[in-house]
């Protein structure tokens, strides 16, 4: 070939968009282009990007292979790089021409290290006897990972590669990816919803403070909360007569007792009422007065958890709270989600009274910068501070509790001062 390699720049047009977007398809197509060709493959490292768009590398013994993907353009800009002459580049561009299902691609191939150009020299690398044996070439190994990021801020967890669930329901994009640190992770339209690993401090936190503040729940709802985390704490609690859980996405509900087995424990529960259908038109046809405590587990305030942020919907769950009903949501990060978490509050006061809302906050590391809050709107007297200090310890330690014990239950309440200025609280 007279030349050290060969360099094929290339680009594939009109692919289908899908496709483009997913960082398992695209690495699993990568390898298996450069395996068709006869590569010996080393490692792979992929990133998907949020919303769209995909990035990565695999390293063969003979150079590697590259890409980046803009799902939006049905585009992806490839580099196949070769050396010697074992291996056809062109055998990878045709597979990933038909995996990527493009219409059609250009490319332009160079020769790189141009032997009349080249003079070599003497070379020696000296080898120590050790008296062991050479090493073979290294396994594979996938280096691929699922990014969750906006403009400013990004978190990257490492994953096997294997896609364990995807679909797309009506309402929602339903994955779930077997990550190295975290161990299976469900994402909704790309965000991290939770985590084998570290879901029981969120799962904790947002029922055991209500419950044991309240001292008296018997009939609780949750809106949201698929997973099935909330309402296996909840009915922890052999006090509470009756759980019903509003769920608008069944592919949610399916997604976690295949892959996150632990969370969706409870969704058999004699005690559980499980209701597949829309939180918001539930709550309207609600009756008055009938909720001890009304947990709002619900996404972030996009897609169809987006009518779960407003004045309207609250003022229905007050509405439907008994006398001495507590009301409790996932309020967002005050560092990430910072103007959604000033105007929430600013809600919360307007339809419980000022003196009635309560943030209090957790540390959970998959969601974005690691804190978290919870907001605590009592309709009666109830408050998160005067509460059996005895019983939730006792509790704690029976329950086998991870995170929750009468000391966090205090903690969490105290705040840090820019979050108190955020919220305009008075110590």
């Amino acid at each position: 070939m007279n030349a050290l390699g060969r360099h094929i720049l290339v680009e594939f047009y009109n692919c289908t968009p899908e496709l483009m977007n997913d960082v398992v398809h695209i690495e699993n197509s990568m390898v298996s282009a450069a395996e068709t060709a006869g590569a010996t493959v080393i490692n792979s490292t992929f990133h998907h990007f949020s919303p769209y768009g995909v990035s990565g590398v695999v390293v063969i013994q003979e150079s590697h292979l590259a890409i980046h993907t803009w799902p939006e353009y049905g585009y992806a800009a490839v580099d196949l790089f070769t050396c010697g002459e074992s291996v056809d580049p062109w055998v990878s561009y045709n597979y990933l021409k038909e995996a990527f299902k493009a219409s059609h691609g250009s490319s332009m191939e160079c020769r790189r290290g141009q032997q009349s150009l080249l003079k070599r020299t003497d070379f020696t690398v000296e080898a120590r006897d050790t008296g062991q044996s050479i090493e073979t070439l290294p396994t594979f190994t996938r280096d691929v990972w699922f990014t969750e990021r906006d403009e400013n801020i990004a978190l990257s967890l490492k994953h096997t590669g294997k896609q364990l669930y995807k679909k797309q329901s009506d309402y929602q994009r339903v994955e779930v990816f077997e990550t190295l640190a975290y161990g299976n992770m469900l994402t909704l339209d790309g965000m991290v919803m939770c985590t084998q690993k570290d879901e029981y401090v969120y799962h904790e936190m947002i029922t055991h403070v209500p419950v044991l503040s309240h001292g008296n729940v018997r009939r609780a709802l949750v809106i949201g909360g698929g997973d099935g985390g909330t309402v296996r704490e909840l009915l922890r609690h052999e006090s509470i007569e009756e759980v019903v859980l509003v769920e608008i996405d069944a592919l949610v509900i399916e997604a976690c007792k295949l892959h996150l087995p632990e969370t969706a424990s409870a969704f058999d529960h004699p005690r559980l009422k499980l209701l597949v259908e829309d939180g918001i038109k539930y709550i309207q046809q609600c009756a008055d007065e009938a909720f001890d405590l009304i947990i709002v587990d619900s996404a972030d305030p996009v897609g169809p958890g987006e009518g779960l942020f407003t004045a309207e919907f609250y003022s229905q769950v007050y509405r439907c709270l008994t006398g001495n009903g507590i009301m409790i949501t996932q309020s967002e990060s005050p560092r990430f989600n910072t103007k959604v978490f000033v105007e929430i509050y600013d809600t919360y006061r307007g339809i419980f009274g000022a003196n009635n809302v309560h943030c209090y906050l957790a540390a959970i590391p998959t969601y974005p910068t690691g804190t978290w809050s919870f907001s605590f709107s009592s309709k009666g007297q109830a408050h998160p501070k005067q509460f059996d200090a005895e019983a939730a310890a006792r509790f704690s330690r029976e329950q086998g509790l991870r995170y929750y014990n009468e000391e966090i239950h205090i903690a969490a309440f105290a705040l840090p001062n820019y979050v108190k200025d955020l919220l305009a609280v008075k110590a």
